[in-house]
Parts: structure tokens; C-alpha cells; sequence
């Protein structure tokens, strides 16, 4: 935008009430300021991928565009702030967010335990991982027909529902972190036993946190899923209609759709150059 000449500082003397958006990379200053500001980079950069995977994996990054995605909700979140601000005082703004900076927050909550801890490194289960910072059982288990996701909970407890006594033996709950994969094995040779509908009506009713893991047809087909309406069908003109989601914010009660498709690039662009006599 700066070599169009449509910067902050150009745009803001047109307009000094102007809300002006900008995302990098990497923040616009430091020695990283000119990387190439890509998703699955930024991921590496931040530290993700060694939340992911298994002790013997390598680092494994995360199968989604997350860092564009929190980074698109970030700026989002900064100009309706300086929206709101604006309304209060008709001071305009300039909202600066980057991928890097976003993956760093998304990770705060490791980060934070990482920071107050001693600088104890985060430490992946040798099974079954699903967060370097938790002990047994919180991980997802292969069950006789599927898998079984189990979050966090008394080991001794969910001994008792699962009717494995081996599990009697971590009464003390500094065990379930110290000696996790060594219950995590346990319960990885029990819930093979039995199907994920089985395990899932024992835990249930006792408000054991758990769910089975649905794969995408499950899921659309669940009652569950349909209940939330969440897909809607959009077009483009001279192009077939897409089948997608719709937006996740409900507004006094109302789901928010358009059947309106993202415009073709350029698209729009003789009606800006005629509104702003480019």
C-alpha cells in the first residue's frame, strides 16, 4: 500500500478520521521484519509444532492456516475497538497486527506456564499426546470400533468407571503428570476392549469428561451438528453455488448468512476507481 501511496500516513491525511488496518509478518521492525510471512514458516518460528505429535515425532504443525486465521480474527477484534474509540472521541487509528505475534498469543497459555514455571520446557506424552502441560488420561484412545477422546479427570475415578483396576495404583495425583505414559498405556490396552458407545455410557453419566471422535461424514450426520444450522449455500455469478459454513456469530438470536460468494479478484475494482476518482 505504501508504493501505491495509499500508506496510513497518506490515507489518513484525506481522511484523519480513517481506521486504517495492517497485517505483516512479523511486526515491522527486527530482523525478521522482511521474511516471507507464510503460515506453516510462522508456525515453525513461533514454537507450535513441538506442542503437537508424540515424544518420538518430530516437531508437527498444525494441518490448519491457523496463524491467517487468528490473525484475521485479531484484526478484526483491533478495528472495532478503534471503531468504537472513534465514536467516542472522532480520533481515527492505525490497527497493526502480524501472524507472528498472533501464534505467539495463541499459545499463551503454555507460554504462561513456561514463563512462572522455572523455564520447565514443555514435554510431550510418548502416547496418546494432546497438550505437553497435562497428565493422564487427557488424550484421544483407539476403542474396539473408533476412538474415544478423554480430557481432564481423576485417573482413580475413571479406574472405577472403566472397571480397570490397575488403575487403583495412582491414587496420588502428582502420578497422573510424572507417570502418564505408563497410564496412558494402561488405558490404551483396556479401551480396545470394548466399542467408543460402550466406554461412553459408563463415563457419561458420571459427568466423566469425554466424547467420541467423529470424523467429518459423523459429524454432518449427527443431530448434534445439524441443530446448530451451520452450513449455507452461496453464489457467485457465472459460477455454480458452494455448499460452506456459515458465519459462527449469532446476533440477538439471529444466525448471519448471505448467499453472497467472496468477489472475484478485481472485481470491484472500476466502482472504487470511480467512487475515489483514481
Amino acid at each position: 500500500m505504501n508504493k501505491l501511496g495509499l500508506g496510513y500516513e497518506e490515507a489518513r491525511k484525506i481522511n484523519p478520521k480513517l481506521v486504517y488496518g495492517s497485517i505483516t509478518g512479523y511486526g515491522t521492525s527486527g530482523p525478521w521484519k522482511d521474511k516471507p510471512g507464510q503460515d506453516l514458516l510462522v508456525q515453525s518460528l513461533s514454537g507450535l509444532p513441538w506442542l503437537n505429535g508424540n515424544a518420538d515425532q518430530p516437531p508437527v504443525p498444525f494441518a490448519l492456516a491457523v496463524a491467517d486465521m487468528l490473525t484475521g480474527a485479531h484484526l478484526t477484534q483491533g478495528i472495532l475497538a478503534c471503531l468504537i474509540r472513534r465514536g467516542r472521541t472522532g480520533e481515527g487509528g492505525l490497527v497493526e497486527v502480524s501472524l507472528l505475534e498472533s501464534v505467539l498469543d495463541f499459545q499463551f497459555e503454555v507460554l504462561t506456564t513456561y514463563l512462572n514455571d522455572g523455564g520447565q520446557a514443555p514435554s510431550r506424552s510418548a502416547f496418546n499426546n494432546a497438550h505437553a502441560y497435562l497428565g493422564a488420561p487427557y488424550g484421544i484412545y483407539e476403542t474396539a470400533d473408533g476412538y474415544l477422546a478423554l480430557a481432564m479427570g481423576s485417573v482413580v475415578r475413571l479406574g472405577e468407571l472403566l472397571e480397570c483396576a490397575e488403575l487403583a495404583a495412582y491414587a496420588d495425583p502428582k502420578t497422573w503428570f510424572e507417570k502418564r505414559d505408563e497410564i496412558k498405556q494402561i488405558l490404551i490396552r483396556h479401551l480396545k476392549r470394548q466399542p467408543t458407545e460402550h466406554w461412553l455410557a459408563r463415563l457419561e453419566p458420571a459427568d466423566y469428561w469425554c466424547a467420541s471422535v467423529l470424523d467429518w461424514p459423523s459429524l454432518l450426520k449427527h443431530e448434534g451438528f445439524q441443530a446448530l444450522e451451520m452450513l449455507q449455500d452461496v453464489t457467485r455469478p457465472e459460477a455454480p453455488a458452494v455448499r460452506t459454513t456459515r458465519c459462527p456469530i449469532r446476533v440477538d438470536g439471529e444466525r448471519l448468512t448471505s448467499l453472497t460468494g467472496a468477489p472475484r479478484v478485481g472485481e470491484h475494482n472500476a466502482a472504487i476507481e470511480r467512487e475515489f476518482g483514481l
